[in-house]
């Protein structure tokens, strides 16, 4: 019996609020539909986040649907979806009872029963083959109550002991359950949260689940019943432990994953549990350009010599001044398939003299320190130094004659 491991679709998410994801999540979801036909796959397991808003718009609610229904047509006779932090559990389990005639069992938050997240998978002729354990994401109101007069470590350890008592709750169940059954099937749990030792990369776009660092959890909060925890939340690929994982998200959440290869596990119990990594193939590349002008340019021909889509943030690092960053990066993009969502030109930030930068207070210093102090700060070099004071001063000098 084969399972797929994957995570974080976030159906429905834009690139900076200005690119619709949608051709890359239609693209990956015939790419795993493909995978799941030809490698045999009898489980897809979902691990939260389905989408990216609470509200998903009617394009995602179809992706979606389509997909659960192309699946069972692929030869998947078993599909899990559980909640994530994005997910709004209402919307995810309002269809469960018509997506269970599809063998679609949907889990979209903890309820009183504990029972209701245990799921015994059975084979073609069958018999039970595996036990899982489909916790979705827990949120802090599910498990415990705020204590008045709690303070911030108090509050740590409630949530960390709350959650961890869930799993050791359900692995228990589980146990028992297979003890019922009278066959040594492997256990699975799935786990929507944030684990020590898992990978993120700025720009990722994942959000805070609780306050602080109360979200980092241990490890050890997963029984050693489990045979295999899949996890998500994190959009970055990572073994915590080799039985415990992120799948990550299958795109780009933004440039700083450009250079991420991602990925789905698939899992083969037969015998002993193998753990296939299979690559996702980029839909839409992305690439972040950092550096001088000249390094920007030269990159930015090489894109161009490829002719192919790609999506671009720029960020100037140069030491001269470039007041026309922008006019220039259009004129370099045009007539191209380069699109640029971002840029960034680094002399802009650092304009403005703080109190750190001088010793002396700001108000005892006149219009011409200012601004030589602000050359200093931004390493400006000699050459252009002296013809930036030139047209400053004649700036001021024109400024005062007219106020007189």
């Amino acid at each position: 019996m084969k399972l797929l491991h994957t995570s974080d679709w976030h159906l429905g998410r834009t690139l900076y609020s200005k690119k619709e994801r949608v051709e890359e999540h239609t693209a990956f979801l015939d790419w795993l539909l493909t995978t799941l036909k030809s490698k045999l796959i009898d489980i897809l397991l979902i691990a939260g986040d389905i989408f990216d808003t609470s509200s998903p718009n009617s394009t995602s609610q179809t992706l979606y649907y389509d997909f659960l229904i192309k699946a069972r047509d692929a030869g998947c006779k078993n599909i899990i979806v559980v909640g994530g932090n994005h997910d709004s559990p209402s919307f995810l389990n309002a269809p469960k009872h018509l997506l269970k005639t599809l063998n679609v069992t949907v889990i979209g938050n903890i309820s009183d029963s504990i029972e209701d997240e245990i799921v015994v998978i059975h084979d073609s002729q069958g018999k039970p083959s595996l036990i899982v354990c489909g916790v979705p994401f827990i949120r802090e109101r599910d498990i415990s109550r705020f204590a008045e007069g709690e303070n911030y470590a108090d509050r740590t350890s409630r949530i960390n002991e709350s959650i961890k008592k869930h799993y050791h709750e359900i692995a228990l169940m589980a146990e028992g359950k297979r003890a019922k059954l009278g066959t040594s099937i492997p256990i699975i749990a799935t786990g929507h949260l944030s684990v020590a030792g898992g990978k993120r990369n700025d720009d990722d776009g994942v959000r805070e689940t609780y306050v602080g660092n109360i979200e980092v959890i241990s490890s050890d909060i997963f029984p050693d019943t489990f045979d295999y925890v899949a996890l998500g939340h994190y959009h970055v690929p990572s073994t915590i432990k080799e039985h415990i994982r992120y799948s990550g998200s299958p795109i780009a959440m933004g440039f700083g994953e450009a250079k991420q290869t991602k990925c789905v596990y698939i899992l083969d119990f037969e015998n002993e549990l193998r753990i296939e990594t299979l690559s996702i193939p980029v839909f839409q590349k992305l690439e972040s350009i950092a550096g001088d002008k000249n390094h920007i340019e030269q990159r930015i021909n090489e894109l161009k010599t490829k002719g192919e889509s790609v999506w671009v943030e720029v960020i100037y690092k140069g030491q001269e001044i470039f007041p026309d960053f922008s006019n220039w990066l259009s004129e370099q993009i045009d007539n191209t398939k380069i699109e640029i969502l971002k840029q960034q030109n680094r002399q802009y930030l650092n304009e403005v003299l703080s109190i750190n930068d001088t010793t002396v207070p700001l108000d005892e210093l006149d219009a011409y320190e200012v601004f030589e102090k602000l050359l200093d700060k931004n390493d400006i070099p000699e050459e252009q130094r002296q013809e930036l004071i030139q047209s400053y001063n004649e700036i001021l000098i024109n400024l005062d004659s007219e106020a007189k």
